[in-house]
């Protein structure tokens, strides 16, 4: 039988008490957390999920819950379940990847599988100082994040109104954009390999080696509007920034953009939909990496930002997580 948990985060965009009232009506049987903090989530997963670990824990929130979720539950020593996200955030990159309907229809799903686990897909993971997330980076990224955050405390009544995508580009184009155009310019950052020998794309998208590429070879010297690692193709909102990942089982996929802002800015559809090739982008496949930086940077990981870095090492997490996959349970609730 399938032992169901479901936390939902009341902070997250459309996170709310109903949801809890949707899980009581299909999964009466689940156990359920309603929370509107990390220590409230701790506490929960302490007292409730480390003696009896869930088969399956559905997760309400954006990829900062799910981000978060993941560590504690290391943290705790609990072995991680599969996970089922519920597009209750901002970005929802894992929602929209794994195609997650919105929560009732989600939970009506599930509660059609009766007592078996839904269809799952594994995701690897992107480690950074014994944190893990689907996706973790430098620059602009961090930058917007932070910026929509800032613009999101700022508007008082307004706020619903920016907390969505319109939001989000509003930073960009109000806040993060300016602030390259008069400020000093991308940072420069060295990119070293700290694994087996890299791999990457070529024009036509096929996977080829890097020469020279052995353990501690510099992979890049130069400008970097963004450098991170991911898992995952997306950073939400429908944004194909890793539009690679997943293409090298148990590698992670690397990016580093070298273009100013204002290349950038022309490009942003292009990139958005992760159309390769294009100037300035260089992709690896690897298993560690380290990127020293000549300033501190705006780091985050899974969309939440954690500080300023100079320098910092992602490598393949040692486990993985299996995510429901929300187009195949579809499909087989259909039929």
């Amino acid at each position: 039988m399938t032992d169901i948990a479901v936390l939902v985060n009341l902070r997250a965009r459309r996170g709310s008490e109903g949801v809890g009232g949707l899980v009581q009506r299909f999964l009466p049987r689940a156990r359920v957390a309603l929370t509107r903090s990390l220590d409230e989530a701790r506490h929960w997963i302490s007292d409730n999920l480390r003696p009896n670990p869930p088969s399956l824990l559905l997760a309400g929130g954006g990829d900062g819950t799910i981000t978060g979720l993941l560590n504690e539950l290391r943290a705790a020593g609990v072995a991680l379940p599969a996970i089922g996200v519920l597009p209750m955030g901002t970005g929802n990159a894992w929602a929209r990847v794994t195609g997650a309907p919105k929560p009732s229809v989600a939970l009506k799903q599930i509660a059609a599988m009766k007592n078996d686990l839904p269809p799952l897909r594994p995701f690897s993971l992107v480690r950074v100082d014994g944190k893990v997330a689907p996706f973790a980076g430098t620059g602009w990224d961090a930058e917007m994040i932070q910026d929509f955050k800032d613009q999101l405390a700022a508007s008082g009544p307004l706020r619903s109104q920016q907390a969505g995508l319109r939001g989000y580009l509003t930073a960009m184009f109000t806040r993060t954009v300016p602030r390259h155009m008069f400020g000093g310019g991308n940072p420069r950052v060295s990119v070293y390999n700290m694994g087996d020998a890299a791999l990457t794309v070529d024009a036509k998208g096929h996977v080829v080696p890097v020469p020279n590429s052995e353990k501690g070879a510099l992979l890049y010297e130069g400008p970097a509007g963004v450098a991170g690692a991911a898992t995952t193709p997306e950073w939400g909102f429908g944004f194909k920034a890793f539009p690679f990942a997943q293409k090298v089982p148990h590698r992670l996929s690397v990016r580093v953009y070298g273009a100013g802002v204002l290349e950038a800015t022309r490009n942003m559809f292009k990139l958005w939909r992760g159309e390769h090739p294009l100037p300035h982008m260089n992709d690896w496949f690897v298993q560690k990496l380290r990127m020293d930086f000549d300033r501190e940077v705006p780091f985050q990981m899974g969309g939440d930002v954690i500080g300023l870095r100079r320098s910092v090492e992602f490598d393949l997490a040692g486990e993985s997580v299996q995510l429901v996959d929300w187009h195949k349970l579809s499909r087989m609730v259909k039929a």
